[in-house]
């Protein structure tokens, strides 16, 4: 029995993600934070948890090389829920280029260690987690619930695919990075970002050609 069955039974690939998110509200309540990088997923993920009744914080790293566009949206979405609290954080780093010679310790300094000391800081039991299995291999197994510390994570979206959250945004009229319909299908930042080509799946374009497929916020060295 996976860890999800085992905190739910019920639960399924027909499950909604509302539902998931409104048993971590009931679970967790002021202790569940979200973190969000304003992908396709990661919009879906915060109008749902809106609708589920979620109040709290959404945490986003600005490493510094986001697109201009990444920014924008992140404005956007700020205006368009104003129920909730976004806090931008920064490392305050020089643009050393790092990413060049060494992209994992860029992403430790830049993304991993930000987010980690204002975790550290707010102490959440758990975290709402925008991944799904068809973004890459690396995350094809997840499951709804990963039960860690210091936070358990929350995987609500694990088994929709993108015509199915892109369908969503749309009923919704909710605000998209433009780059996602240029291609860009998973948008970090823009030294280590393009387009992904047809065939690929949809994080093909993160760091490609490095091996790298993680920034390291969600593995076992990171959150």
């Amino acid at each position: 029995m996976s860890q999800s069955q085992s905190v739910h039974p019920s639960w399924n690939k027909d499950t909604h993600p509302q539902a998931v998110i409104a048993w971590a509200l009931a679970k967790y309540d002021t202790d569940l934070i979200m973190t969000s990088g304003f992908n396709l997923n990661g919009v879906v993920l915060i109008d749902m948890a809106v609708n589920a009744g979620y109040r709290g914080k959404v945490l986003f790293v600005d490493t510094g090389y986001h697109f201009r566009e990444t920014l924008e949206t992140r404005d956007a979405l700020t205006e368009h829920f104003p129920e909730l609290e976004f806090l931008s954080l920064s490392a305050h780093r020089p643009d050393d280029q790092m990413y060049q010679k060494d992209p994992n310790k860029c992403c430790e300094l830049r993304k991993v260690i930000p987010l980690q000391e204002k975790l550290n800081e707010l102490a959440p039991k758990a975290l709402l987690s925008a991944r799904s299995h068809d973004q890459s291999d690396t995350r094809k197994d997840l499951r709804f619930i990963e039960l860690a510390e210091p936070q358990s994570k929350i995987n609500p979206l694990i088994y929709w695919d993108r015509e199915r959250l892109e369908r969503y945004t749309k009923e919704r009229n909710l605000p998209i990075n433009p780059l996602y319909w240029d291609g860009f299908l998973s948008i970090g930042c823009g030294p280590c970002t393009r387009a992904v080509r047809p065939g690929e799946h949809s994080r093909a374009g993160r760091w490609a050609g490095t091996g790298k497929t993680e920034c390291g916020l969600w593995t076992s060295s990171g959150i």
